[in-house]
C-alpha cells in the first residue's frame, strides 16, 4: 500500500438491513476510494451500542454489515476493513479528548438533541457521541473524512478537539478534512425527508423482492394528472436518477417535461433497476453469510493492521499528557 496516498477514513453502524441512502451516500464512494487512496473502513459497533442494548442483535448486524461491505466491493488487499470494538484503543483516545473538549462545544452539538427529539433515550453515549467519533478518526490520522451534509458539525467538532489538543501539547494530532458530495448528501427516503431508518423511510437493498418492490411503490408522489408535466424536483425522480448515466438522466427529464407519464410505471421501472443494479452483489453476499470463518479472517486481518496504527498514534498521545510517568 503506497504511503504517499491521503488516507481517508469512515465507517458505518450496523443498524440493520442496508439501503440505498447507505450506499449512495457513503459506501459506494467509500469502495471507490480504494483506487486512488489508502483507505481505512470500519463498522462502528461502539457507535450502535447507543441505541443498541440487544446482544444478539448487535453480534448479528456486526457480521451481516462486514458481510454487506465485502459483497459490494470493499476488497482486503487495497484498504483496511475492521470492526470498531476491535482496535480498543479507541476508548482510551477518547477518554483522553474528552478532557479536551468543553461543555459549551458539545452543548452546541445538534446531533444529541436531534436523537432526542426522535424518542431516544437520554444517555451519556448518545451525549459523547461526537467525542467517540473525534477519536475514531484521529486515531488513525486521517487525511480526508467522507460525511453527509447532516454529519459536517461532527467533522467540525473533531477539527476543534484536535486544535485544542496541538495547542495545549504541540503538533500532535493531525487535523482531518471533510469530504462532502454535494449529489447525494442528502438522498430521499420514500415520505420525501432524508433517507434514514429512524423515519422507516428506507428502501432495502438486500432484502426480498417482494420487500423492495412494496417500498418504491410507497414512495410518495404529487397528485397531478396524467395529461400534465411532472415536477423534477421529487423524491421519485431523484432516487430513480441515481441509477442512471448523463444520457439517461437527459432522457428521464424529457419524459417529466411531457404529457403522459404515470408515476406507477416509473416506480415499476426504479423496481427493476434496483433489483439489476444490485443483483451481482446479493449473489456475492449470500456466499459470504455461508462463510463466516472467512469474514471473520478478513476482519481480523484489518483489525490487526488497523492496531499498529493506533498504536503509534496512541504512544504520540500518552507521550505528550504525561501519562507515561517513568522518567
Amino acid at each position: 500500500m503506497n504511503k504517499k496516498q491521503p488516507r481517508v477514513l469512515s465507517g458505518i453502524q450496523p443498524s440493520g438491513a442496508l439501503h440505498l441512502g447507505n450506499y449512495f451516500g457513503m459506501m459506494k464512494r467509500m469502495i471507490e476510494y480504494q483506487k486512488e487512496y489508502e483507505l481505512f473502513c470500519f463498522i462502528a459497533n461502539y457507535h450502535a451500542m447507543t441505541v443498541n442494548h440487544n446482544q444478539r442483535n448487535l453480534s448479528e448486524n456486526t457480521f451481516n454489515a462486514a458481510c454487506d461491505f465485502l459483497a459490494l466491493g470493499i476488497d482486503p488487499e487495497k484498504s483496511i476493513f475492521w470492526v470498531q470494538s476491535d482496535v480498543a484503543k479507541v476508548a482510551e483516545l477518547m477518554w483522553i479528548l474528552s478532557n479536551h473538549v468543553s461543555v459549551g462545544l458539545m452543548e452546541r452539538s445538534t446531533s444529541y438533541k436531534d436523537k432526542i427529539s426522535k424518542g431516544l433515550k437520554p444517555n451519556m453515549g448518545l451525549y459523547s457521541y461526537p467525542i467517540l467519533m473525534a477519536a475514531d478518526i484521529l486515531l488513525f490520522d486521517a487525511d480526508l473524512v467522507p460525511v453527509g451534509k447532516d454529519q459536517k458539525q461532527h467533522i467540525e467538532i473533531t477539527r476543534d478537539t484536535a486544535t485544542r489538543f496541538n495547542n495545549n501539547f504541540g503538533n500532535i494530532l493531525k487535523i482531518p478534512e471533510p469530504d462532502i458530495d454535494s449529489g447525494t448528501e442528502l438522498l430521499p427516503g420514500i415520505d420525501g425527508r432524508k433517507m434514514s431508518k429512524s423515519y422507516s423511510n428506507t428502501i432495502p437493498i438486500f432484502d426480498s423482492g417482494k420487500k423492495i418492490k412494496k417500498c418504491i411503490m410507497r414512495i410518495v408522489t404529487d397528485n397531478s394528472n396524467i395529461d400534465e408535466t411532472k415536477n423534477k424536483n421529487s423524491t421519485l425522480y431523484h432516487l430513480y436518477s441515481m441509477f442512471l448515466d448523463s444520457d439517461g438522466r437527459e432522457n428521464l427529464a424529457e419524459k417529466y417535461d411531457k404529457p403522459g407519464l404515470r408515476y406507477g410505471d416509473l416506480k415499476n421501472e426504479l423496481f427493476e433497476l434496483v433489483m439489476d443494479y444490485f443483483s451481482p452483489y446479493r449473489s456475492k453476499r449470500n456466499d459470504l453469510i455461508t462463510r463466516k470463518d472467512y469474514v471473520y479472517d478478513i476482519l481480523r486481518e484489518g483489525a490487526d493492521k488497523a492496531e499498529v496504527i493506533a498504536s503509534e498514534v496512541l504512544a504520540r498521545v500518552r507521550q505528550s499528557i504525561g501519562v507515561n510517568y517513568k522518567i
